[in-house]
């Protein structure tokens, strides 16, 4: 039996810590005991918001969070602000972004395109970008608005993350690329989605006791499926089962326990590939 950690007692002098997470299968699964409170930092009062992902990126350039998930794009140009966290990471293989369209396109088309895409600081952006350098006219909008970008004429393509990869042919759409296959055969290294990150103010021994929670609240909802899975469900009201767990196995593996030496080898190659691209300075 897991052994949970002590919940805080509530006093005056407890600190109180902002987390922010989205909505998304993979992160209500990992964090559900910390926003159930199932599981809490002795000492501090851990307060969870729920944003969409480009809305948590945006909340990162302004340093609004103590502790937040984002995209590793986004993170790049907030790590002098924000560290790493080691647990909680979206980052492995064959889970990356995928650019879909209605009629079939191939890569010399899309310099004349209208591309959708989830968000300006989303990794899926910069992935894109390093795919296809002269792409066409670019926009964002929400990450669950590029099927409806598409099919209103908005868009010609448009670049699609989380449950939306499992559901794209059902909807009657063509893949144009798979960015994550792409980023695979170009490093050999799984693809580094996003992080969770914390300020560079709080202190080590905090952040370290953080990672070990995250750790732990993963840990619990594989233990307690039944006890989760209403939670999970709430924020996945128009997904399938079976969507539901796909996205969850695919995006919860070994490295949201520990990114471990191969997770900063991703991060340090996307570093490198965006910096000599001219697309972070």
């Amino acid at each position: 039996m897991l052994a949970l950690p002590q919940v805080a007692t509530k006093m005056e002098n407890t600190l109180k810590l902002t987390f922010g997470h989205s909505p998304c299968p993979n992160d209500t699964f990992m964090f559900y005991a910390l926003s159930s409170g199932r599981m809490d930092l002795p000492g501090h009062n851990l307060s969870v918001e729920l944003h969409d992902v480009e809305t948590l990126n945006m909340m990162a350039m302004h340093a609004e969070l103590d502790m937040t998930k984002l995209s590793f794009h986004a993170w790049l140009h907030v790590r002098e602000h924000y560290r790493l966290i080691e647990s909680g990471a979206a980052l492995g293989y064959g889970c990356g972004p995928l650019l879909i369209s209605r009629r079939p396109l191939n890569k010399n088309d899309i310099s004349g395109c209208r591309i959708a895409l989830p968000g300006e600081w989303t990794t899926a952006h910069l992935l894109f970008r390093l795919w296809s350098p002269t792409s066409g006219e670019r926009f964002h909008v929400r990450y669950d608005r590029i099927f409806d970008a598409i099919d209103s004429g908005e868009a010609d393509c448009g670049v699609i993350i989380h449950e939306s990869r499992f559901t794209f042919e059902q909807a009657g759409f063509h893949k144009v690329v798979d960015l994550g296959a792409w980023w695979e055969d170009e490093t050999g290294l799984p693809i580094p989605l996003g992080c969770i990150a914390i300020r560079e103010t709080i202190s080590d021994r905090t952040r370290l006791e953080l990672d070990g929670l995250i750790r732990n609240s993963i840990a619990y909802a594989h233990e307690h499926p039944g006890e989760m899975l209403p939670y999970v469900r709430q924020y996945a009201q128009e997904m399938t089962d079976d969507v539901l767990r796909a996205h969850i196995r695919t995006f919860v593996n070994e490295f949201s326990l520990d990114m471990g030496g191969t997770g900063h080898s991703a991060i340090a190659e996307l570093e490198k590939m965006a910096r000599q691209a001219g697309l972070i300075s």
